[in-house]
């Protein structure tokens, strides 16, 4: 099938050939018949990907600050390949569209195939002739509405929910600065709610427009006329409110908003702008600005969007979904006209067109529609079965044959580059959730195929070795799926996120009598720390080992904090445990864990947790796990005793020897956490049959005693590890 995609490094904006999306638990697949591609939105996201990298980084000042933390946490190199994979990466456009339901997902019943449905969503609702769509960013579309008008439904349930924020009432007035297509059909709902209406926009033709949309007066900010027409409107008094609707880097509209409020009026943002409020305007008539979020409660909720979980209606009246279903209902009364907002409709093989059309038209077009009704004549069946860009590879003698299943961030600046360079790999399919991101994958890295379907990787019989990159969740059913499909398989951390998937996973060890696993505990493979191991593993002396690790505070919205992914400890701290065990080269027996409590804590907050380990020698490590320290500190510090020697490692950077006759200082040529080293080391155990990088027993090992720290802090005891296979 064919979608939208831009690269935001090179600003380009294509129709890309990707595999189809699959259908989840939850949501439906929507197959477009028309989507609407806003001159406000998208227009910022094609003006922005083309300035340069300097202006890139002026536009998004919030990702700079994101990458300057990386920068002095894992040095200038992480952060740099992390810069660039997001970069250089095709990303969907699209946010509102209508379509037929072509298949329907467990959960989702509520919908029906062949059932009319506009849908929302930025990653969702993409210029894209399928897509999956979940349950609550979809809604029917009624009979008399047209497929072309419900396609605006997002948009319309923005400023719906604006006009909600605002609580404009029957016969007030309000202002709407900013008249582009936010702004044209904020003017309808506020005449479809009884509210007068003054349009203020720099054209002139937009000025018009609202005039016919219903505004009693719409003007530009320079035409003397404004504020005499306003003071007639409000007998003196100013309007009751001011919509922010307005984009750009510009002040005047705020201190418009304040000229021309009354006394105790409210100014709502609903558009993307600068607000430095001027305070004494701001304070002398104490005015309430409020924010509106997009269109409605459960936005950029994963709890509401993406696991479908409605909030009751006795408590939240208006979401997202039901801000949607009511903008329809306004277009099914004949309160909106749609069609005086529409610049264009375009069949959607000319989408490249319209969005470089749109670069050079400044503010000229509002919206335009993207017609896939000329493409409904491919069979459904057929536009989802057929894989994007698969050709036949030719295996070279002694090659390992490699299938990738998940390309997130990680995977693709972190693993992926190794696998690239080998001489020994051979990249056959990458798996990713959506079409486009397997296809900016594909190409990239040079698999042979992409697709949405992790099965097709896994029933490959052409395919030697299985990387899992995907998100924690998934990991221990991929790992059992591909150890029975007789595949050598790497999982990135967790193996299990409990004791139950670990069950399972050694289940299909002994099953399939397939051992070759490996987990991603990468730090093991490190130049310092295999220098560190040297050192100890000769003494024959017990250790003390204590590893703090400060993992920095998470950004809201970030998917470690969902509870179906585990808690972020359980899904991190394997990395630590294992570089613990690698050290004292001894099984671990027990495991205490103590964390500290904050406020409405729950058992399963594992952030500044203290995880104290003990092993078959008479070792004993400790992991400080922590979050809230401040952001210049560096990550990971390691000191080591015993045998009369002591070490500290610094981050990755550099590892410091204490002797009884001298202090011996490595410094690393660049911060190295050995990915390169364990990717290499994992192809050739493949390549010659020899046992796995890490034993078995380790990878058990470390995980339970990962999941012992949990339960130890649960139950305020140590745990034993045999008491927890015990219990598998």
């Amino acid at each position: 099938m064919k979608q939208i995609g831009q690269n935001y490094k090179t600003g380009h904006i294509g129709l890309e050939d990707v595999a189809p999306p699959a259908l989840k638990s939850g949501g439906i697949l929507v197959r477009t018949h028309y989507s609407v591609v806003s001159s406000g939105t998208e227009g910022m996201k094609v003006r922005e990907g083309k300035l340069s990298y300097l202006g890139k980084a002026r536009a998004r000042p919030d990702q700079i600050r994101r990458l300057m933390t990386v920068a002095r946490q894992q040095g200038l190199r992480s952060a740099y390949l992390k810069a660039m994979n997001k970069l250089d990466a095709l990303t969907p456009l699209g946010y509102s569209l209508s379509g037929e339901v072509v298949k329907v997902g467990e959960y989702a019943q509520e919908f029906r195939v062949g059932q009319r449905v506009a849908c929302a969503g930025a990653g969702y609702a993409n210029h894209a002739e399928v897509n999956f769509i979940p349950a609550n960013l979809a809604v029917p579309v009624p009979d008399p509405v047209s497929m072309k008008h419900a396609a605006f439904a997002t948009v319309g349930a923005v400023a719906l929910q604006g006009l909600r924020q605002s609580e404009a009432r029957l016969g007030e007035t309000a202002c709407v600065i900013g008249l582009g297509l936010l702004g044209q059909l904020l003017v309808q709902i506020l005449r479809a709610a009884g509210v007068h209406v003054v349009g203020i926009d720099v054209l002139d033709e937009r000025c018009e427009l609202a005039r016919r949309m219903g505004a009693r007066v719409a003007l530009t900010p320079a035409d003397p006329g404004l504020t005499g027409a306003i003071h007639r409107i409000t007998e003196g008094q100013g309007v009751d409110c001011v919509f922010i609707a307005a984009g750009g880097a510009g002040n005047q509209p705020a201190e418009l908003a304040a000229a021309i409020a009354r006394d105790r009026a409210r100014v709502i943002d609903i558009g993307k702008t600068r607000l430095d409020l001027p305070w004494n305007e701001y304070y002398l008539k104490e005015l309430d600005v409020r924010f509106s979020r997009s269109y409605g409660p459960g936005r950029y909720d994963p709890i509401y969007e993406e696991y479908g979980i409605d909030y009751p209606i006795g408590y939240v009246r208006w979401t997202e979904k039901r801000n949607l279903a009511a903008f329809l209902d306004l277009v099914a009364d004949g309160k909106i006209d749609l069609d005086a907002i529409t610049s264009a409709v375009r069949p959607f093989s000319e989408a490249e067109q319209v969005y470089e059309e749109m670069a050079g038209s400044g503010n000229a077009v509002l919206a335009t529609v993207l017609d896939y009704t000329a493409g409904l004549e491919t069979p459904t069946d057929r536009l989802l079965a057929v894989p994007a860009n698969r050709r036949p590879g030719r295996r070279a003698d002694g090659a390992v044959r490699v299938g990738v299943i998940g390309a997130g961030s990680y995977a693709s600046s972190m693993l992926l580059p190794h696998l690239k360079r080998s001489s020994v790999a051979e990249l056959r399919a990458v798996a990713t959730a959506s079409g486009l991101s397997a296809e900016n994958a594909r190409r990239k890295f040079g698999f042979e195929f992409a697709t949405t379907d992790p099965g097709e990787v896994l029933s490959d019989e052409r395919i030697d070795a299985v990387i899992i990159a995907t998100r924690h969740s998934s990991h221990a059913d991929l790992v059992c799926r591909a150890l029975r499909a007789d595949k050598a398989v790497y999982v990135e951390k967790p193996l299990a996120l409990s004791s139950e998937e670990l069950a399972r996973i050694r289940e299909a060890v002994e099953e399939s009598g397939n051992e070759r696993l490996m987990v991603g505990f990468n730090r093991r493979f490190s130049p310092l720390l295999k220098t560190m191991a040297e050192r100890f593993h000769g003494t024959g002396m017990p250790l003390v080992l204590q590893y703090r690790v400060h993992a920095g505070q998470l950004e809201r919205g970030s998917w470690y904090l969902d509870p179906a992914e585990g808690s972020r400890f359980v899904g991190e701290a394997g990395h630590f445990l294992d570089v613990l065990a690698f050290l004292v080269g001894a099984r671990p027996i027990s495991v205490f864990a103590s964390c500290l409590r904050p406020p409405r804590a729950t058992p399963d907050d594992l952030d500044n947790v203290l995880t104290i380990v003990e092993y078959e020698n008479g070792s004993i490590g400790s992991v400080s796990y922590l979050s809230q320290g401040g952001a210049r500190i560096p990550k990971e510090s390691l000191e080591v005793f015993g045998g009369r020697c002591a070490a500290k490692l610094d981050n990755f950077e550099a590892v410091t020897f204490f002797d009884d006759e001298s202090v011996r200082r490595i410094r690393a040529r660049g911060l190295d956490k050995g990915q390169e080293a364990e990717m290499s080391a994992f192809i050739e155990a493949v390549r010659t049959g020899a046992p796995m990088p890490i034993p078995l027993e380790s990878l058990f090992d470390t995980t339970l005693a990962t999941l012992g720290a949990p339960a130890s802090f649960r139950t305020g005891a140590p745990v034993a590890l045999r008491d927890l296979w015990g219990s598998l």
